[in-house]
């Protein structure tokens, strides 16, 4: 079984930084993509910045320039370095990976982790 695992998340004020991760575990072959979405109260989840196995990126444009998605030296790790925070980035956030097992080729998601940014 494959479980995604994020910690980091916390109370920051506005212009601050927070570091979220990642953790995949369970009988996994490899990872492809791997990303990280977030989702506020009374809104859909949104898509927040994506990272191949091979390094390649992408980002949301509110997001764009503030925040850097980096994958560790295990490949089943995956950060998100979150800086200038403001309040309306204020939402629980999941992480998400396409992961080959003995399942076969599945996406996962992971619990959530709270991040609240203060005015």
């Amino acid at each position: 079984q494959v479980q995604l695992v994020e910690s980091g998340g916390g109370l920051v004020q506005a212009g601050g930084s927070l570091r979220l991760s990642c953790a995949a575990s369970g009988s996994i072959f490899s990872i492809d993509a791997m990303g990280w979405y977030r989702q506020a109260p009374g809104k859909q989840r949104e898509f927040i910045a994506a990272i191949t196995s091979g390094g390649s990126t992408n980002y949301a444009d509110s997001v764009k320039g503030r925040f850097t998605i980096s994958r560790g030296n295990a490949k089943n790790t995956m950060y998100v370095q979150m800086n200038s925070l403001k309040p309306e980035d204020t939402a629980v956030y999941y992480c998400n990976a396409d992961v080959d097992s003995r399942l076969g080729i599945r996406a996962y998601w992971g619990q959530g982790t709270q991040v609240t940014v203060s005015s």
